[in-house]
């Protein structure tokens, strides 16, 4: 039975050496391109949270043998491509999973729906179903394009979409879909964002380049690539391990170090963010990983100072704005954080979530409609609060943290959430020697 409300309380310093969950976005890429591939693709630390599992059912329904051979490890039998499923696809909460899904089975002449719960359900699929369309599929779905949608793929043309917004997900929704268009598919990007499918493509045998052109990232790739099944060591991930690293930074006394944490630039935007605030964070070991660098990070109790994150940083660290707030919070004048829109429509609405979380702790936020803006004193907050989540896995762990370093405790609602991303998250911190528990 999932605990109702977490409880963290503040005391001892944290020390100790962890492992993280591996990254969810080259977890889902994994099993989709192993799926689409023809043979036996191999997979090493592969995230086994909620919405992995629910990438890696959908990849059984459209044909591929999927097992699980061990902790973290599993086996995608490819079958050269997908086949129309004979049930609905449920993706649960998984976001990234459903838009890539829906692009990567876009181009076969199959008819697929899709579901999810109650919060993906409420998110917009607009975004990646306008490029599609473009390409030459059709899809049946509620108003704005949402949950549940049948799609209809095959016979798609080439197309050279320009992103209207810094988005992976649809960047990668378009090159999945173009691996079987008619004609070259290009996206053009803005401002880079995470290159994971880009690499992965690669290393199952796309042909696809990528080019800089007057501040804007290209990327092209060549149609009728047959893929190959490859093996993938997939990394810790960045945004897991930004919240024991956050704890130690704000708790006395505290180091902690997280192995194999992967440093791809556009993912470590945070790292530099919390630098610029003074944070005492060391990398060693830095080795390769799959065609990723990954390296291990430690962090130490550091005076923190508010600062304002360059808007174009956005992409690298979108996911990681919650737990930057929490060590805002502690920071000792303004931190602003402008440019993440696009936190409105993740699984919750980020911004709102966090300023109301912070303010009940009794923190000084100011809400603005494409950011927000931290007010530190330097001194430990208040915390006493129980925040409510909306089932928000990084709403829940980012105030969670807080409360390890607050003079009060913190609880959070609707904690079972938190598995779909580090279904080990209270368990590692309590390792640490951390107190969270349930309320």
């Amino acid at each position: 039975m999932t605990a109702a409300v977490l409880s963290a309380r503040p005391g001892a310093p944290l020390s100790g050496t962890v492992k993280v969950p591996g990254d969810k976005s080259i977890s889902h890429r994994a099993l989709i391109l192993g799926a689409m591939a023809s043979g036996r693709t191999t997979i090493t630390g592969l995230l086994e949270g909620d919405d992995v599992l629910a990438t890696a059912r959908a990849m059984q329904a459209f044909g591929a043998g999927v097992t699980r051979t061990g902790e973290g490890a599993w086996t995608v039998e490819g079958r050269g491509g997908l086949s129309e499923p004979g049930d609905v696809i449920d993706c649960g909460n998984a976001g990234t999973g459903v838009r890539l899904i829906m692009g990567a089975a876009a181009g076969y002449a199959i008819t697929a729906t899709f579901t999810g719960d109650a919060s993906l359900k409420k998110r917009p699929m607009g975004r990646v179903l306008e490029p599609l369309g473009l390409m030459g599929a059709t899809w049946l779905s509620r108003e704005g394009g949402r949950l549940p949608l049948t799609l209809r793929g095959g016979g798609l043309a080439g197309v050279e979409y320009v992103l209207p917004m810094a988005s992976a997900q649809v960047k990668s929704a378009v090159l999945l879909a173009g691996l079987k268009a008619g004609g070259a598919v290009t996206v053009v990007e803005p401002e880079p964002t995470r290159d994971h499918t880009e690499r992965m493509l690669k290393a199952f045998g796309a042909t696809l380049t990528v080019d800089d052109h007057n501040d804007r990232r290209v990327i092209t790739l060549q149609p009728g690539a047959r893929l190959t099944a490859s093996h993938v060591a997939v990394p810790g991930d960045p945004s897991s391990a930004a919240f024991p690293l956050v704890a130690a930074l704000i708790t006395p006394g505290s180091a902690v170090t997280v192995t194999g944490v992967m440093l791809n630039p556009l993912r470590t935007g945070l790292f530099d963010t919390l630098r610029e605030m003074g944070a005492d964070l060391t990398i060693t070991n830095r080795r390769d990983a799959s065609g990723e660098e990954v390296g291990d990070i430690t962090a130490r109790h550091s005076t923190l100072r508010g600062v304002v994150v360059p808007p174009g940083r956005a992409p690298s660290m979108i996911d990681e704005y919650p737990i930057l707030a929490v060590a805002a919070a502690f920071a000792h004048g303004e931190t602003v954080m402008r440019g993440v829109g696009e936190m409105r429509v993740k699984e919750s609405d980020r911004i709102a979530l966090m300023a109301a979380g912070l303010e009940a702790c009794g923190v000084d936020v100011e809400e603005e409609p494409e950011g927000f803006i931290v007010r530190g004193t330097g001194a430990a907050p208040r915390g006493g609060a129980l925040v409510e989540t909306h089932g928000d896995h990084r709403i829940a762990m980012s105030h969670l943290v807080l409360g390890l370093a607050a003079r009060e405790a913190v609880q959070v609602d609707e904690p079972g959430m938190i598995a779909t991303s580090f279904p080990d998250f209270a368990p590692m911190m309590r390792r640490l020697g951390g107190s969270i528990e349930e309320a």
